[in-house]
């Protein structure tokens, strides 16, 4: 492989053949020029361009800092081997811009916000992990402290270049549905929902697993008619905040929950309001 154009010091474009390729490695370019031969012994990752991406990629890489690309490959890399599973090649382009424009910000004292940290570290549990993972990389490395709501852009980055997972927009949506639940509930009864606590945690994932009912077009479990009726009785107050929040779902997100769903929804609400 034959050096076409020098990215950075880790980064070269090649020909490999008749086909064109980024390829990385720690020093790969160092006292390099074009159509230098390209050592084996350097080459850590290499990368078939196919597409308009490959082009941001190159961007990416001949652009932004080193020290924001190196890291964001460490990630990335990591997170492969926790999740024991490969990353859509997207990831390397989507992290690493979305890292080096956070880390940047950061440094100029600009905060970080995340409305769905809470739900995100729920929802995606491993992909949390490697963010915390990443979070203690970036300050032995860089000396910056990012925040618990960039832990979760990070985790959700990850989470979205998973084979077969949802895209960005479905997972920040499905954040966003729970988020709003929670929150509805809190309004009705006046609670504040505490999200360590084990009740929330069982409302969350009773949710999350509804809402994936509602996409695939799944049946929802039946209830007896008594069992309806002794909830919608008993647990009056619950029952009436779970109708309501099914109502507000069902206008602003035209999601529909049948009775069944709303009645095993009360019986969690009714955990919240006891503790």
């Amino acid at each position: 492989m034959r050096i076409f154009r020098i990215l950075n010091n880790n980064a070269v474009v090649v020909y490999d053949g008749s086909q064109e390729k980024i390829v990385m490695g720690k020093g790969i370019a160092f006292q390099k020029k074009r159509n230098d031969i390209v050592p084996k012994s350097k080459v850590e990752k290499v990368f078939l361009l196919r597409d308009k991406s490959s082009e941001k990629f190159q961007q990416i890489l001949a652009t932004l800092p080193e020290k924001h690309i190196d890291i964001a490959e460490r990630i990335i890399s990591h997170a492969e081997g926790y999740l024991e599973a490969p990353l859509n090649d997207h990831i390397h382009i989507a992290l690493t811009d979305h890292l080096s424009f956070a880390l940047e910000r950061l440094e100029q004292g600009f905060p970080i916000q995340n409305k769905l940290t809470n739900e995100i570290k729920f929802l995606y549990k491993k992909e949390f992990d490697v963010g915390m993972w990443a979070k203690e990389e970036i300050k032995k490395e860089l000396g910056v402290d990012i925040p618990m709501d960039e832990v979760a852009h990070i985790a959700l980055h990850v989470h979205t270049a998973k084979m077969d997972s949802p895209s960005m927009s479905e997972s920040l949506q499905t954040a966003t549905v729970l988020r709003d639940f929670v929150e509805k509930v809190e309004e009705t009864v006046g609670i504040t929902i505490e999200d360590t606590s084990i009740n929330y945690q069982r409302l969350i994932t009773h949710l999350r697993f509804a809402l994936n009912r509602v996409e695939e077009g799944s049946n929802f479990e039946p209830i007896d008619e008594d069992m309806l009726d002794l909830i919608q009785t008993k647990y009056k107050e619950a029952y009436e905040t779970s109708a309501e929040v099914a109502r507000y779902l069902k206008e602003e997100y035209g999601i529909t929950f049948p009775d069944s769903e709303i009645a095993y929804i009360a019986l969690h609400i009714q955990r919240l309001l006891r503790a």
